[in-house]
């Protein structure tokens, strides 16, 4: 099993800076990409950064220049600093990772496999 968990959110100011913090553990061989999105009532989870392995980033063109991403291979970390936080980047921020994982298949044979993981998500709530 995999298990993907966020840390960092919280109630800041407009205008302040909040770090978010992801680490995936478990049955992991290797992780391809781990990613932030977000969500609000209402409305479907949008993606809001992305990197891979081998370090390409991905944002969305919304906040780019605001967010960074970045992320630690050997320990399975993602992080994302936020600044200039604005009343409308207020959401649940949900880190996401494609891991390489495997299981213990019986009669000494392994099974290996892709998918994606969810962490339970992180409130971030920024008062106007």
């Amino acid at each position: 099993q995999v298990q993907v968990v966020e840390s960092g959110g919280g109630l800041v100011q407009a205008g302040g800076a909040l770090n978010l913090s992801c680490a995936a553990s478990g049955s992991i061989v290797s992780i391809d990409e781990m990613g932030w999105h977000r969500q609000t009532p209402g409305k479907q989870r949008e993606l809001v950064a992305k990197i891979t392995r081998g370090g390409v980033k991905e944002y969305a063109d919304s906040l780019k220049g605001r967010f960074t991403i970045s992320g630690n291979n050997a320990e399975n970390t993602a992080y994302l600093q936020m600044s200039s936080l604005k009343p409308e980047d207020t959401a649940v921020y949900y880190c996401h990772a494609h891991v390489n994982t495997y299981e213990d298949a019986g009669d000494d044979a392994m099974r290996f496999w892709d998918d994606d993981f969810w962490g339970q998500g992180t409130q971030v709530t920024v008062s106007s």
